[in-house]
């Protein structure tokens, strides 16, 4: 009898703990639930033959906007690739609409270009949640409430404080180390305005002639950039240099300026960054200095890095574009390539 009560007991013990297995490994919800955690807690992406990729525009009202979009759809379309893209047209509100939009498809990966850094940065969460790998480009959220290997998986992109290290240097040099400068900053919130202003910023601290003595936000526009030039340009008159966040607004910025009767490139030295067409016809036309370049063609880098997550390789949380330095001496070269 103590036998068989002991046999017994072992048979129940035993299927308990294989029960117990079982459940560890069997998926949630019909497979319906968040994908398995990669590394740090990240969604998984299964390797496949072809994906179901979401693209997140933030706009598309300028020409660096417009190449990055032909770079993404390109590569999508040369891997075969099915690619749900989406136009935020400037509105956080649509942005974050967009990817819930995009969970609700079940797309296997998101690369969100975000408008701005803290509300995108709950995007972000919702899609962890959801189990979707998101990928940010060109612009990044707030560090205190995503994270590059928790929440997202890498930024790839350019180092804006760099860029704006850069430009001011060019300036400094242009300038003699003398300038009056209006500051014509991109969208308020956004990661490449708060880093391009505070690159620019630092670079001058050890500049005592250098002075910024006006500072508004043109939101990376020709037409917005245009209209507060004109406004800061009354205010201030005596204005020798100008530093925008991207060429839109320095084009805009140039009109402003030859419509108050100054020459741009004399009167008052103008610097930028992006590299785009229409910036390096200006230097060559002699109304804008130098631009340093913010490289648009996102599409190779960005699926290359998504099949590298799949493969479980490490990532970095920044993948940094190499970018360029336009000016008088190779602006020719470069124009028949700008965008």
């Amino acid at each position: 009898m103590r036998l068989r009560r002991s046999a017994l007991l072992l048979a129940l013990i035993t299927l308990f703990a294989t029960m117990l297995a079982a459940c560890a490994q069997a998926p949630t919800g019909g497979g319906a639930g968040p994908a398995p955690a990669a590394a740090g807690g990240l969604p998984a992406l299964a390797k496949k033959d072809t994906y179901k990729v979401g693209f997140s525009q933030v706009e598309s009202n300028n020409p660096w906007r417009i190449a990055q979009t032909e770079s993404m759809k390109a590569e999508a379309a040369r891997l075969g690739y099915e690619l749900v893209y989406t136009d935020a047209a400037g509105s956080e509100a649509k942005q974050i609409a967009d990817v819930d939009s995009m969970i609700a498809q079940k797309v296997d990966v998101i690369f969100l270009a975000p408008r701005s850094e803290k509300p995108l940065a709950q995007a972000v969460l919702k899609a962890k949640a959801a189990g979707i790998p998101v990928i940010l480009l060109d612009r990044n959220v707030d560090q205190t409430i995503a994270q590059a290997g928790r929440d997202y998986v890498t930024f790839i992109g350019s180092d804006f404080i760099e860029e704006g290290r850069r430009a001011a240097e060019w300036l400094d040099q242009a300038t003699g180390g003398n300038a009056k400068i209006i500051q014509l900053e991109g969208t308020v919130g956004a990661s490449p305005a708060i880093d391009r202003a505070t690159g620019f910023a630092n670079y001058l601290k050890d500049k005592p002639g250098m002075t910024i003595i006006a500072s508004q936000t043109g939101d990376f526009a020709r037409d917005k950039g245009r209209q507060v030039m004109e406004t800061l340009l009354q205010a201030n008159p005596d204005v020798t240099a100008v530093y925008t966040h991207n060429d839109e607004m320095a084009v805009g910025a140039i009109a402003a300026l030859e419509a108050a009767g100054k020459v741009p490139g004399k009167d008052v030295i103008v610097v930028s960054i992006d590299g785009t067409k229409d910036a390096i016809q200006a230097i060559l036309d002699g109304t804008l200095g130098a631009t340093v370049e913010c490289n648009p063609k996102f599409g190779p880098k960005a699926f290359e890095t998504m099949l590298a997550y799949a493969n479980g390789e490490q990532l970095p949380a920044k993948i940094i574009n190499p970018d360029r330095f336009f000016d008088i001496k190779n602006a020719a070269e470069y124009l028949p390539e700008a965008y």
